[in-house]
Order: C-alpha cells, then structure tokens, then sequence
C-alpha cells in the first residue's frame, strides 16, 4: 500500500518503498513526485553509488579519473556510503525518482529493484563475451539482466595464525573437518587464550555459513519464489548456534551484539581476540591488513567430514546495476563496461571486490597481484572441483532474511526465545514479506 500524503519520499524505508507490497505502478506514482530523471537530464552527468571499506572507496575513485582520461565530457560525481545506511537510502532515492544512475547492487536485492522496473535489462547491452562460465547467470532474472558480476567471491572460513599459536592449538584440516569439530577446535582456542578472547564468533548473522549449512542437507536458502527450508531446519540453526555459545567455542551474546556492526578493522578477529572468523573470500586482503596477519584460509565445514560435500559455490561479490530511469542510460552502461572488461580499471581495483569475471582482465593483472590476492585465487582454484549449484537468488521481498534471522537467533543466545520458537517466528516473518 502507497504511504499517505503525510509521507513525503524523504521519509520512505527499502522496506516501505519495495518490501511490503510496492506495485510497479505503485513505485511509478512515488516517482512522479521525484526530482526527475537520475543524472538530472544532464547528458554529460552521471551519478554512482556504492558501499564499501577505505580501499574499495579509494580504487573507486581512481577509476573514475581513469574513465575521464577515456571520456573526458562525462562527470560521474560519486555516493559513497557504508552498507548499514545504503539501502535505505537507495530506496529512498528509487521511490523519489533520484536513483544515482550506475548502482552497486548486491543479490539479495537485484530480484527487488529489478522486478519492480528500478533496473535497466542490460542483456546485449554491456559485452559478457570474455566472462568465466557461469557468472553472467547470478545478474539474470526473469525480467532480464538487471546486474553485472563485478567480481567472483566465495564464502571462507579464516583462522587467525597468531591467536592460534598463542593457544598452542593444531591447525584443523578443511578437506575432513565437521560442524562439530568446529566447535571442539573453538572451544579448545578459548580455553587456551586470555579471557576476552574466543575460538570463533557467532555465525547468527553469517548467511553464508546458514546457506552452506542447508546446502549440505540437499535444501538452501530459497526457491525461486519462497522459502527452501523448514523449521526443523532453522530450529537446527539455531541449536548450532547456541551450543557454539554455551560449550564456549564462542562469544557470549553480549559481547556478539557488540560487536554486530563493528567496522572489519576493529572487529574481534582483525585485533586477534578470535581464532576463527567467516567471510566473503574478497575481505580477506582488507583482515590481513587490519590484523597484520597472514590469515589462513579455509573451506567450511562439511556434515560428513568431506570437502566434497561441503557445497561451497561462487557467488557475485557485488554486481553493477543501471537505473532505469537515468537521463543517459548509454552512458552509464558504457561506463558499466569499461569497469568490468578494462585492463585499465582491473589493475585499479585489482580483487577488492572479488576476482574479475572477465579472464582476460584477470590474466593481466596476475603481475599485479600482492600475497593476499594470490592467496585468494588459489582458494578459489582449490574449491573449484567441489563446489554445488550456484544458489537462487532472494525472491522479492526476501532480501531482508539475514536481518531477521539474526534478530530472531539473537533472543535464542540471550535466553528470550527457545531455538523451535524463535524459527517459526523467523519464518513467518520472511514469508510475509515475500511477494507472491
């Protein structure tokens, strides 16, 4: 349902202006009280926009001044902003007419904006030729290609060599470890180091780690229009979680909602008061910076005890997305092109965003590669026998389940909620918001 009149577009949440319900007529209507078209019918102004570290947002930059040596009648004024404030404020623009023409986008929204006609189907328009088989896909919905693959990631764990070795604890070995051995090995960290450090955080909010811990049962995180999990299923989430807390592998839950929302370099694995950490293979570089460490990487777990069952898959680490309502969508999506298939911009921004899809790009910029990136690619050469299907991305209205699957497995590690109940809440939350 449309906001009433006393609801001015400023105001508008990501949830209130694509979550509840927002027809495409509905986000049409919103857009004609806007400012206009996104680079303001200017034809030699573009706008972008994009999350990210100190590094992503530096590479960035450079890139446009390397585009504009390319291009010198085109200005692209950049929007820098960290991920907590981003959506909303992307929704906000969307709903006002005042999208930012070049949009970073990340799966669990493309479905969102995309299927809402937020988003230019780029198919024939930006050249996916030199593109590693299978990462064109992950941008492609049933409206179209609404994204392009910036860079090839991949979920990881990470041990931290230091706190391991202050511990006096055997590295575990990832083509045979366990959920459960993940705990020993964590608990066994913990018991070693000082108070206020931990064998590993919680993984509440790692949806990642939840959607591997699915894939490994034969289920996941979504069908194309729903759900791919039951209760029971998320009940067993949620016990994992609570018995990494209480067995004492990991953090206390006062200290986890502390540290939710923690800058990377501040966080309590960067500063070596954990032994593990989970992430996205392209923040590895960024954590042996902060930790000045050179972090090892390793496969999750697997249910069997086999890297062959572990169903890791390579996923998008961010995507680029053109607004459908920009005054100079050429433009735009040359400048899309010149990001993902320049040997120019590949050097700039190296692997920060994930390793580029193009070969060709990631051919030239080997000699350019510091330890960390090297590190990255051979894992993901190294899990690439083993790897599953490529999962769905979220229907409309789902983008939000990492938000609530965290709220409701929070109540679990502070005691408000049992495991069963806070997973039939957690479920019937997200299927409320999904768009059928």
């Amino acid at each position: 349902m449309i906001p009433g009149p006393a609801a001015t577009p400023a105001r508008f949440s990501r949830r209130a202006a694509l979550g509840l319900g927002l027809s495409t007529a509905g986000l049409a209507a919103l857009s004609a009280c806007g400012r206009g078209q996104s680079s303001g019918g200017n034809p030699g102004q573009l706008r972008m926009t994009w999350w990210g570290n100190e590094t992503r947002q530096r590479n960035t930059l450079q890139t446009i001044e390397a585009y504009k040596k390319v291009k010198p009648d085109i200005t692209i004024s950049p929007e820098f902003g960290d991920w907590s404030a981003y959506w909303d404020k992307l929704a906000t623009q969307v709903a006002g007419n005042d999208a930012p023409d070049i949009i970073q986008m990340d799966e669990k929204y493309v479905r969102e904006y995309g299927g809402r006609g937020a988003l230019l189907d780029l198919n024939g328009k930006v050249d996916v030729s030199k593109f590693a088989e299978g990462t064109v896909e992950p941008g492609q919905t049933d409206t179209g290609l609404m994204a392009i693959n910036a860079g090839v990631n991949a979920p990881v764990a990470m041990l931290h060599p230091k706190v391991f070795s202050e511990a006096g604890v055997e590295h575990p070995d990832d083509a045979s470890w366990t959920w459960d051995d993940l705990i020993k090995v964590a608990a066994a960290v913990t018991k070693a180091t000082p108070n206020g450090s931990f064998g590993m955080g919680s993984l509440i909010a790692n949806d990642a780690a939840f959607s591997a811990f699915l894939r490994q049962k034969g289920k996941g995180l979504f069908t194309a229009t729903g759900l791919a999990f039951d209760e029971a299923d998320a009940t067993e989430w949620y016990e994992y979680n609570l018995e990494v807390m209480n067995s004492g592998a990991g953090q206390p839950a006062s200290v986890v909602a502390e540290e939710d929302g923690q800058s990377l370099d501040q966080s309590a694995f960067a500063v070596g008061r954990l032994g593990f950490g989970f992430a996205w293979s392209n923040q590895v570089s960024a954590f042996d910076n902060a930790s000045g460490e050179d972090i090892k990487l390793l496969r999750l777990p697997s249910r069997a005890g086999r890297a062959s069952e572990t169903k890791l898959w390579y996923k998008a680490s961010q995507f680029w997305s053109v607004s459908a309502k920009s005054g100079n969508p050429d433009a735009a999506v040359e400048f899309v092109d010149f990001m993902v298939n320049s040997i120019e911009a590949g050097k700039i921004g190296l692997t920060e965003r994930g390793v580029p899809p193009n070969t060709e790009v990631r051919d030239a910029i080997e000699g350019e590669l510091n330890d960390s990136d090297k590190k990255v690619i051979a894992f993901l050469d190294q899990i690439k026998p083993e790897l599953g299907d490529t999962p769905l991305p979220p229907p409309v209205g789902a983008g939000n389940l990492p938000d609530i699957v965290k709220r409701y497995g929070q109540d679990v590690l502070f005691g408000k909620s049992k495991p069963a109940d806070a997973a039939a809440g957690m479920i019937e939350e997200i299927n409320a918001n999904i768009q059928k």
